[in-house]
């Protein structure tokens, strides 16, 4: 019985770490403002690029442009995240593993 769980674990890891290669090439996409801000994260949470709006910019209202920036950026993460859980418990079955998330 321990081949079997030991297959199983290598086989649990190599899932994972497929998972994990897929999602640092995933991107999501988010913005705020209507469009005014728009912020690309990766599936680890790394922000890749952020687009802002010329119509965005008011150099008497930068905190404006700040919050845009701040909820995209925040608004990314959270996908991202929710994105990484679903994928990890599709391998895991919804198995809580910690240290995964």
């Amino acid at each position: 019985m321990n081949k079997q769980i030991m297959r199983q674990v290598k086989e649990l890891q190599a899932k994972m770490a497929k998972v994990q290669e897929e999602l640092g090439k995933a991107e999501i996409e988010a913005g705020a403002g209507g469009g005014a801000v728009t912020v690309v994260v990766d599936g680890h949470q790394n922000v890749k690029s952020v687009k802002i709006s010329p119509d965005a910019v008011d150099l008497e209202d930068i905190s404006l442009l700040e919050d845009l920036v701040l909820a995209a950026v925040n608004e990314g993460i959270k996908k991202s995240r929710e994105l990484a859980q679903s994928r990890l418990e599709a391998v895991t079955g919804g198995l809580n593993i910690p240290g995964l998330m």
